[in-house]
């Protein structure tokens, strides 16, 4: 498929297979032909193991259903350890990290670990680490599942934000249909099939 928005969202709001989905997608490889960011061709039939991990690593986001933070590191040296794998010195992109942790909200909490976060906060540390450097595309796997509806809200509204302000082409996994009234398009997914194509949403 091919979109020629910069941002896209996805809402996939039934079964298992839209999981399967998207880490295909985060994995790219293609059966046949090739896969494309920003025109140019990043996955094809001559593309090694280590290019793809490459492009992976430098041009793809995801954020988890579940944070996956590192116990011992800080909520800065999260996003400062995700700069470093994709090849940028910690000290360079300080600047940047704090800015990302004032976005979603934790900057006052940035020397905090996860164990000294609560829930919402823990998730809000993951959306500013996959916001680190520059992504073209980003993946997000049920950020609302563990939620109430205004937090579910809140928290679709934040992505869909710094996602616009980025450029970050975005597909949003979700059950809730509710919480995605700021989302671009929605595709939906019924056993492993998408069902009537880009539906985009009313302005």
């Amino acid at each position: 498929m091919e979109y020629s928005q910069p941002v896209l969202y996805g809402h996939f709001p039934q079964g298992r297979a839209e999981i399967v989905t998207a880490v295909a997608l985060a994995g790219f490889e293609p059966s046949s032909g090739a896969v494309t960011i920003g025109g140019e061709v990043v996955f094809g039939p001559s593309t090694s193991v280590a290019e793809a991990t490459r492009v992976r690593l430098e041009r793809i986001g995801v954020v988890f259903q579940s944070p996956q933070l590192l116990g011992s590191l800080t909520a800065l040296e999260q996003l400062e350890l995700h700069a470093h794998l994709r090849g940028r010195r910690p000290a360079s992109v300080r600047r940047e990290a704090m800015e990302l942790l004032d976005a979603v909200g934790v900057g006052p909490q940035h020397a905090k670990r996860p164990a000294q976060l609560s829930g919402g906060q823990r998730q809000r540390v993951a959306i500013a680490r996959a916001f680190v450097g520059d992504l073209q595309v980003l993946l997000v796997d049920e950020p609302t599942s563990a939620l109430d509806h205004e937090r579910g809200t809140q928290v679709v509204d934040l992505i869909t934000t710094l996602a616009r302000q980025r450029g970050a082409a975005t597909l949003l996994v979700s059950h809730d249909a509710s919480t995605l009234a700021t989302v671009d398009a929605t595709v939906h997914m019924l056993d492993a099939r998408i069902e009537g194509g880009l539906q985009p949403t009313a302005p």
